[in-house]
């Protein structure tokens, strides 16, 4: 069965190309360590919420927006093989040094799909 990573994160306005760019690099990498899809997505139509939104989990502030991605592999363990092949690659610890957002205010998680069609 399929897995997923997902992904949302606050980028300054001003980085969205550099944040494309990063993206556009990592997603073979991902590919390589055996996801089968990689998918980034711009905030467009996100609205405030009453108690809860996509701004306010990340804690976005007014210059910013939201990046809402994941990532698709074949399995659970594709998934948990790729992160040990990531956090030993010298190509991701590059990212981590460079990224155009606050890396502390991502929000991520591991989730198994209950309807795929």
């Amino acid at each position: 069965m399929k897995y997923v990573d997902g992904f949302v994160v606050a980028v300054p306005a001003k980085n969205k190309e550099e944040y494309r760019q990063m993206a556009a690099k990592a997603a073979p990498l991902f590919k390589e360590f055996g996801a089968t899809r990689v998918v980034e997505c711009w905030a467009d139509d996100v609205p405030d919420g009453k108690l809860t939104d996509f701004r306010m989990a990340v804690k976005a502030e007014d210059d910013e927006e939201v990046v809402f991605s994941w990532i698709e592999y074949p399995s659970k363990e594709v998934r948990d093989a790729a992160n040990a092949k990531m956090m030993a690659d010298p190509r991701m610890k590059e990212f981590g040094e460079t990224m155009p957002f606050d890396g502390k205010r991502m929000i991520y998680g591991g989730f198994a799909p209950l309807l795929d069609e």
